[in-house]
Order: structure tokens, then C-alpha cells, then sequence
């Protein structure tokens, strides 16, 4: 028989974000697949009482709870220690966990020191033949693999957005304190702040249900000859203004920067997708002055809706992978989306 441990941290104000909730889901989903296991949350913070309420009725048997103040920020050694307190306190043989950044800092580590295994970004879990099954991309997510593994503890860490967040759960519960010793030489490390853009300026937004994603075509020379980064810059903020849409870029347009072109100013490699970066999951992407070949795509497939704008009616948005390809000058079509969006208030 499995025990689940859920094991989440929660946010400064002792609640939890989504990707803990979309584990928790996972989690749930798993336990009713497995007859006779036991499913434990298991969280740490400076504060819980708002996570355990969150919580409240997610059918979990026991509710565990590490409170401590050294534990408000995210740090590898105070971390470690919280979590490995919990998975001992449950007697875990599964954790599952989100795989924020957080939590992929410091489980690893805590499976070894319990001489347990770990796996991430996985996308899917289930059930073959009474053994647990973890689902996962690889060779820059062209091939999709199953595993699994009788070693146990199995630590398994979910990527945030693939699976279906718990609902419906909050009510009145009470969680058992587990007790965590947190040494002087695990301070030494210390977070003096936080930097974070404007709001105007934050162009990823995981949680946005649109991505709009530029190529280079937005740098290149246009009809008249002359190139119009400016005016791309302010067509591209425009919309993402109005809309509240994520930001994503083909590889071509963030390497631009270091071949000495024009580049858009808001740009970095945190917003490439593709083959060399991230997978989003938003419900619909739209795609503009991108070709449309595999490296650009690739990172599309778990977009739900896709659609491009482009000036070339053979690309490879046309082979079959935007859902609409709308095949025109992706400055005169956003120019006249965001009058839109702008006459009807966003």
C-alpha cells in the first residue's frame, strides 16, 4: 500500500498558489487509483492556517503542518529540512510535489538524504498493473516516456499547468504540527529583498489564458524597406496592456541581441519557447511573424488553440499546425486589434 504525501509550500500570506492546488489534484486522482493507499498534505511556511483551510476537504487522512519563520523565504537548507521532517512524519513512499522552482531546489536533495529517488517535470501520472507511472517529455520534449520505479520513496514533481487544479475543497480542518530544527548554520544564507518589475513591465504570465508569441520578422526591414522596431515595441506592449496576455518569443528574435541587431528592449531568454525553451500551457496561443517551422512549434503542443499571423500562405503555420493562419501584415492587423481592444475598454 502507497502513501501519498502532497508536499507544498505556501505563499507569504500562508496560502497556497495553483501549481500546489494542481498537485494536490494529481494526487487525489492517483490515491483513487490505488486501492488501500493513504494520501497526506504535507506543508511548511512561516504561516499555514489559510492552506489548511484551502484544503479542508480534500479527502487527505492526515494534515501535516511546518511552521517556522525561517521558512517564509525560499532557501535550500531551511527547506530541505522542512520537507524531509514531513516526508518522515508521513512515512511517505510517494511525494508529489510542484515543481516550481522552490520545490526543484531542494527535493532532490532531500530523496537522497532519505535514500529515496526522484523524478521531474512530469506532465502525467497514472496506473499500469497496480504500478504507479510518471509521464514525461524527452530530446527537447519531441518523445514522450513512461516510467516507473518499485524504489521507494519516489519523489515526483509535477510541472505546473499540466494538470487539473483541486476545487471545490475549502472547509474548517486542523493540521498536525511536526516540529523542524532549523540550525544557525542554516541561516547563513539570508533573502534581503525582492526585485520584481513594474506591472506594466511584466511580460510572463504563466497564468494568462493567452500567448502572444513574436518572431523576427517584427525586426526585419518591412515593405517600405525601413525597419520599425519603435513601432513594434508599442504594438506589442499595446496588446499585451489590453489583454493581460503572456509574452513569448522564437529563439531567432532573443538571439538577435548578441548578433548586433535591432532587438525588442523587453525581450530576454526567459521568454523564448521552442525546442531550446520553455512549453507553455496556455489555453490559446497567437503567434506573429513566425514562420512557423519545428524549433518555433515545438513548444506549442500544449496550447489548446493555435493561431498565427503571417505574410508567407506557405509556411509552416500552414502545414497543419495553427488551427487559423491569418495571412497578413502583422503590424497593420495588430494596429487594428489594439483600436479595437482600446474602443471596447480591453
Amino acid at each position: 500500500m502507497e502513501t501519498l504525501l502532497v508536499l507544498a509550500a505556501t505563499e507569504a500570506d500562508g496560502s497556497l498558489a495553483r501549481p500546489a492546488l494542481e498537485a494536490l489534484g494529481a494526487a487525489r486522482t492517483l490515491a483513487a487509483s490505488l486501492p488501500g493507499s493513504t494520501l497526506v498534505v504535507g506543508l511548511f511556511g512561516a504561516e499555514t492556517d489559510g492552506a489548511v483551510g484551502r484544503i479542508g476537504r480534500a479527502g487527505a487522512g492526515r494534515i501535516l503542518a511546518a511552521r517556522h519563520p525561517d521558512l517564509a523565504v525560499s532557501r535550500y537548507a531551511t527547506d530541505s529540512l522542512a520537507a524531509e521532517a514531513l516526508a518522515r512524519a508521513a512515512g511517505a513512499t510517494l511525494v508529489l510535489a510542484p515543481g516550481t522552482s522552490r520545490m526543484n531546489r531542494c527535493l532532490p536533495g532531500v530523496a537522497a538524504r532519505l535514500k529515496g529517488r526522484a523524478d521531474t517535470h512530469v506532465t502525467g501520472l497514472g496506473v499500469i498493473d497496480g504500478a504507479v507511472t510518471a509521464n514525461r517529455w524527452y530530446y527537447r520534449q519531441r518523445m514522450e516516456g513512461v516510467l516507473t520505479r518499485s524504489h521507494r520513496p519516489w519523489f515526483l514533481l509535477v510541472d505546473p499547468g499540466s494538470q487539473t487544479a483541486a476545487e471545490g475543497i475549502e472547509g474548517p480542518a486542523s493540521a498536525e504540527t511536526v516540529s523542524v530544527e532549523i540550525p544557525e548554520s542554516a541561516r547563513r544564507t539570508t533573502v534581503v529583498g525582492v526585485r520584481e518589475p513594474a506591472v506594466d513591465a511584466q511580460t510572463i504570465r504563466p497564468d494568462a489564458a493567452l500567448l502572444l508569441v513574436a518572431g523576427a520578422g517584427w525586426t526585419k526591414k518591412q515593405a517600405d524597406g525601413q525597419t520599425h522596431v519603435p513601432e513594434a515595441e508599442q504594438l506589442i506592449l499595446g496588446f499585451l496592456r489590453a489583454t493581460r496576455a503572456s509574452l513569448g518569443s522564437s529563439k531567432s528574435l532573443v538571439d538577435l541581441g548578441g548578433e548586433g541587431q535591432a532587438v525588442l528592449s523587453f525581450l530576454s531568454h526567459l521568454n523564448q519557447i521552442g525546442q531550446t525553451g520553455s512549453t507553455p500551457r496556455h489555453r490559446k496561443g497567437l503567434s506573429t511573424c513566425c514562420h512557423g517551422e519545428e524549433p518555433h512549434t515545438v513548444g506549442w503542443r500544449f496550447v489548446a488553440e493555435r493561431r498565427a499571423i503571417s505574410l508567407d500562405p506557405n509556411c509552416g503555420w500552414a502545414r497543419g499546425k495553427a488551427d487559423v493562419l491569418y495571412v497578413a501584415d502583422a503590424f497593420r492587423v495588430m494596429a487594428l486589434v489594439n483600436n479595437l481592444l482600446g474602443s471596447q475598454g480591453g
